[in-house]
């Protein structure tokens, strides 16, 4: 493929996840007749949500004790109408929040739907290497597995949750990553069949595994092990949060060999944990993982560095902006370690403003390209309430919308 001819496009969008599987469709939108080039690593869209088997879309809703409303109408909007009517499930109150339970398959199939109903050009498999300015746009060096090739874009947005376009620009202070120390652990989810109805679940059911840590029969990475009933009769998902590294090394989800031994971990770790329910536990001995996830839910990494930062504090306080293109609703969920979440809610229960500048990269040799998700501008604490996926959609619509506008002002 190296000697093919260079494909062109109006906007290129890097990353099928939450936030590029809406910046596709929002640029084809605001860009009527513009090519729309998706770019994916994975064999369909939908990221966490899909390849990770995240089944709960949060930070969908307006916080507060009223109805569930969208906070942010548009994309979501469409999401959350298709998914309930694929489900037959609505929103849940989970404590002070509301969640809308998905089904990691019914969210490909209608990410399928939307991207074919926008004419979105899909470019599945394959993996962004290069990037470099070509005139008013970017030429960008793609791989697959027939080798390497160019596609030219007018308009870029990274939607690749690792700031991966900055990254390959190569342009010098494009990007901040939070410490390693510091980083949000990553999850391991699994899906499970063969539960009995009335299998043993809940508190008895945590206690039963840290008995069996206790004892020396499970490994201490099950702490915080749970698992919750999905949408389809007789189907359960398991999490795991995974302390992200061997004892003794720093946590690096960018390095393929600490992304390895995750994947390798999690599913040794579920094994374990299934083998001990199977053999202790009522109504868990006919069991059985059915479903592994396509990678580990990686959920902080690398962030861009934008012409405005958004702060946990801003969250916090409830800040809004002039310019604001989303509502944060989501509170801030550390996952430093392996041990469950730690949540702090904003004052009042009142969503913060994101601001325009948070999508725009602050560097200026980086023109005509916009961020999206969980990578976009913010602190660590911040992006631990930005990155769920109801939050990524929001911020997609917002980059994808300016993205097809700026080719279509032309």
């Amino acid at each position: 493929m190296r000697n093919a001819p260079a494909m062109r496009c109006e906007v290129l969008v890097l990353g099928a996840g939450s936030a590029g599987l809406a910046a596709a469709v929002h640029a084809a939108k605001a860009a009527p007749g513009a090519e729309v080039l998706l770019v994916e690593r994975h064999g369909y869209a939908g990221g966490m949500g899909t390849a990770s088997l995240v089944h709960t879309f949060c930070g969908l809703y307006l916080p507060g004790d009223g109805p569930a409303v969208i906070a942010n109408p548009g994309f979501a909007t469409v999401v959350a109408e298709r998914m309930i009517r694929a489900t037959g499930a609505g929103p849940v109150k989970m404590g002070k929040v509301w969640v809308l339970p998905q089904h990691p398959a019914e969210f490909v199939r209608i990410a399928d739907e939307l991207l074919k109903e926008s004419g979105v050009k899909l470019l599945y498999h394959t993996e962004a290497l290069r990037a470099e300015r070509d005139g008013e746009g970017w030429k960008l060096e793609l791989a697959g597995r027939g080798g390497i090739f160019t596609v030219h874009a007018r308009a870029v947005v990274d939607a690749s949750g690792d700031a991966v376009f900055a990254a390959i620009s190569g342009v010098a202070m494009a990007t901040t990553v939070t410490d390693a120390g510091s980083l949000q652990r990553p999850a391991y989810i699994f899906g499970l069949r063969g539960v009995a109805e009335d299998a043993e679940m809940g508190l008895k059911l945590a206690g039963r595994l840290v008995d069996g840590m206790r004892r020396g029969v499970l490994p201490n990475g099950a702490l915080g092990l749970h698992f919750r009933a999905s949408a389809r009769a007789g189907e359960f998902f398991g999490t795991i949060d995974l302390s992200g590294a061997e004892e003794g090394s720093a946590y690096d989800p960018l390095d393929p060999r600490c992304v390895s031994l995750l994947e390798s971990t999690g599913r040794e770790i579920a094994c374990a944990a299934l083998d001990f329910l199977k053999a202790e536990a009522e109504g868990w001995a006919e069991a059985y993982i059915a479903q592994w996830p396509v990678r580990a839910g990686v959920r902080e990494s690398r962030r861009w560095i934008g012409r405005q930062v958004i702060t946990g504090e801003e969250i916090l306080a409830g800040v809004r902006h002039a310019d604001e293109i989303a509502l944060a609703t989501w509170p801030l969920e550390f996952r430093e370690t392996n041990r469950g979440p730690k949540l702090r809610y904003p004052e009042g229960d009142q969503p913060a403003g994101i601001p325009a500048g948070c999508l725009v990269p602050a560097a200026a040799e980086l023109e005509r390209v916009w961020v999206a998700g969980r990578c976009i501008s913010c602190d660590h604490a911040a992006q631990a309430s930005i990155r769920v996926m109801g939050t990524c959609f929001a911020t997609g619509q917002a980059a994808g919308e300016r993205a097809g506008e700026s080719v279509s002002a032309e």
